[in-house]
Parts: C-alpha cells; sequence; structure tokens
C-alpha cells in the first residue's frame, strides 16, 4: 500500500512538473512544416513578402495621430507558424500610446528617431520608467502595461517594435475600460469615484 501511495506521489510530481514546463514554454504553438499556407499547391516568393511598410517610404507628411502600421499574422499571413512581428509607430509631438497589454507576446522596442518617455508596471505595481533617445532599445515584458509618450512638443519619433508571437495581441486598457459595456456602477466602484464620472471618460472615448 506505501508502495502504491509513493508511486502516486512520483506520478502526480511529474505531471505537476510537465505542466509547468508547458506554461514556462507557452507562446506560439510549434508547426509540423516548414510554413503553414492555405494552399499548398500554390506558392512562391510572393506569399512571404510583405508590401504594406512601403507607405512609409513614400509618406512626404508625418501623421498627426499616433499611428501603428502593423505586420502580424493578420496582415502578413506567412508569419502564421513563426512566432514573429513587427510593428512600426508613429508618434507626433506630444502624442501618447496609452497604456495597454500585448497578452501573448513581449514587445521589444527600438527608437529609430527623436524621443520617448517608456514605461510598464510589474505584477507587484512596481512602475518602470526611461527617457530613450534614437538608437535606444527598450523591452516590454509579455502581458504586462505598458506606454510610450512623446513628451516633445516640437518634433515626432519614429519606433520599430518586434513581437515573439505571430500574433501578440493588443488590449487597451481606456477602450477595454471606457469603451465596452462594462456597468457604470461597477466601475465606479472600481475607481472609487461617482458614476458622472465614469460616464464621463466613456464620453471622451465614443
Amino acid at each position: 500500500m506505501a508502495s502504491r501511495i509513493s508511486t502516486m506521489k512520483l506520478l502526480s510530481l511529474v505531471l505537476s512538473s510537465f505542466v509547468i514546463v508547458q506554461i514556462a514554454l507557452a507562446g506560439d504553438p510549434d508547426i509540423l512544416s516548414d510554413f503553414l499556407v492555405p494552399n499548398q499547391n500554390n506558392v512562391d516568393g510572393s506569399f512571404f513578402t510583405y508590401t504594406g511598410m512601403r507607405v512609409l517610404v513614400n509618406q512626404s507628411t508625418f501623421p498627426a495621430n499616433f499611428t501603428i502600421l502593423k505586420a502580424s499574422m493578420v496582415e502578413f499571413p506567412a508569419l502564421n507558424g513563426q512566432s514573429v512581428s513587427y510593428a512600426v509607430l508613429q508618434y507626433p509631438a506630444s502624442s501618447l500610446n496609452p497604456p495597454h497589454t500585448h497578452p501573448r507576446a513581449a514587445e521589444l522596442l527600438f527608437l529609430v528617431d527623436g524621443s520617448l518617455e517608456v514605461g510598464f508596471v510589474d505584477t507587484t505595481n512596481k512602475l518602470f520608467t526611461q527617457s530613450l533617445q534614437a538608437g535606444d532599445m527598450f523591452i516590454f515584458p509579455k502581458g504586462l502595461v505598458h506606454y510610450q509618450y512623446n513628451s516633445d512638443p516640437n518634433n515626432p519619433a519614429i519606433a520599430i517594435s518586434s513581437f515573439g508571437s505571430a500574433n501578440a495581441g493588443t488590449v487597451s486598457l481606456p477602450k477595454t475600460l471606457f469603451a465596452t459595456n462594462i456597468d457604470d456602477t461597477i466601475l465606479a466602484k472600481s475607481f472609487q469615484t461617482d458614476v458622472s464620472t465614469i460616464q464621463a471618460l466613456k464620453a471622451g472615448l465614443a
């Protein structure tokens, strides 16, 4: 009987360890082929080419608002299964990429031009901030709330971000909280304010 209990404990420990390893390795699933395509019989180099960033080369004026150009598996299907995606972020003077998260990947940001104030909050609610200059890189850990702010009132900034997922996902905190159908009373209690303040916030994001 004691031997059976020991065997069960050992099996339980092995299974638990397997689960922990799987969680630690969580990310885009491995694929069992070189790449994934909708139609295996009709593939050439054009499938692996994305031309959506050409607009940056021919851009004559800088965007008036914060703008993101993405190359994820949504825009570039060849990335499906490759565990990588890309984005170009354009920040006009005094513009902000509001607090948000990427639930499926870390973000490695490279500042090409200008300056940025960046930060993220860890799971102990500690804020990490940094002032970036052109040529700097900054890592936003997977799933953590983060932001970027161009505090320069006169000059724009441009950054490139890479992600360890073909579809990192973006959860914008302002939109998720105040531009969905979460009840005003629930939000008011959560933020220890009144319903009229919540409604004003929602109106601003409408």
